[in-house]
């Protein structure tokens, strides 16, 4: 049985996480620390206690979630032995949990992570101005029909001016989220309603993630991750943007900054790894999101989430 395993995004945040880690493990409380010492901030006590919409806040909840599933991973090597190099096959992650991914698989270390997911945080909000963007899910919409929704609702009717509005995350099972200018946005609801979409609603999101709004963001990025030390990855990592390996630190650092604009092909990326032989696909972190959509995507794999104590004292006796 060849292993995956798989790192959560943005919206798996919540207070209260890693707080049963911290008190369990020093190896977690280490992680903690040190994603804390490295920012400058006790972002360990806005994740154990909250408040929700500061945890919520981008620049926060990126460096959050890497945290969380970098203390899950230690704590495996820490108290089973587990050796990822050994014994993964494949890494992936979901938006910012391709960063998280490729830290557990050695291309960065914590801080370096952390500086980056708080970079890119930070220049993800500031790329437009408040209430200029907005994001939608579409649910039980297929990528094509997506696409051509988007196209029929990028022009304002009324000007015939061009907005964006773009495929921001094709999540499988029907789920498709777009992204874009708010007002594009709005339309693209409107039309995916008209088309017999089973659901269309804007998500509580504080900017257009995943789109070409996000291009002053994507140049910030880009010279982050040249300043940024970076390794070849012990596993090979299955790219966001191509949905296909990556082991050339020199590529990643191509693939990151077109991410920050381009689709998250997730659905073809857990497709990919079923093909190159993957059958358990272990989310690791905060949340059960991922492994949620896996059971729509790959139904016959076996799919589970460790985040908690139980959760990984259960893992480390399955193998």
């Amino acid at each position: 049985m060849a292993l995956a395993f798989t790192f959560p995004g943005q919206g798996s945040q919540t207070p209260g996480m890693g707080r049963d880690l911290a008190a369990a493990f020093p190896a977690a409380r280490e992680v903690f620390e040190e994603v804390d010492e490295t920012l400058r901030q006790k972002l360990s006590k806005l994740m154990f206690e909250g408040p929700a919409e500061d945890l919520m806040l981008t620049a926060n909840a990126q460096p959050a979630l890497m945290a969380m599933s970098l203390a899950v991973l230690r704590v495996l090597k820490a108290e089973g032995g587990f050796d990822l190099p050994a014994r993964v096959a494949l890494v992936a992650g979901h938006s910012l949990g391709e960063y998280s991914a490729l830290a557990a698989a050695g291309t960065f270390d914590v801080a370096t992570a952390a500086r980056l997911l708080r970079a890119r945080g930070d220049a993800m909000q500031k790329a437009t101005p408040p209430g200029t963007g907005a994001m939608a899910a579409l649910l039980g919409a297929e990528i094509e029909q997506a696409r051509e929704i988007c196209a029929a609702a990028a022009a304002d009717p009324e000007t015939g001016a061009r907005e964006v509005v773009e495929v921001a995350n094709d999540n499988g099972g029907g789920q498709i989220v777009v992204s874009g200018h708010a007002a594009a946005v709005d339309r693209a609801i409107e039309k995916a309603k008209e088309a017999g979409i089973k659901r269309a609603m804007k998500l509580p999101v504080s900017a257009p993630f995943h789109c070409a709004l996000m291009a002053p963001a994507a140049e910030v990025m880009a010279a982050e991750l040249e300043r940024a030390a970076m390794r070849a990855p012990a596993v090979p990592v299955v790219a966001n943007v191509t949905a296909a390996k990556a082991t050339d630190p020199a590529e990643i650092r191509d693939l990151l900054g077109r991410q920050v604009t381009g689709t998250v092909r997730w659905r073809e990326c857990i497709l990919a790894m079923g093909a190159m032989g993957c059958d358990r696909f272990v989310e690791v972190g905060s949340g059960k999101v991922l492994t949620g959509l896996m059971k729509r995507l790959a139904p016959e794999a076996k799919a589970e989430a460790v985040g908690t104590p139980a959760d990984i004292e259960a893992f480390l006796k399955s193998l």
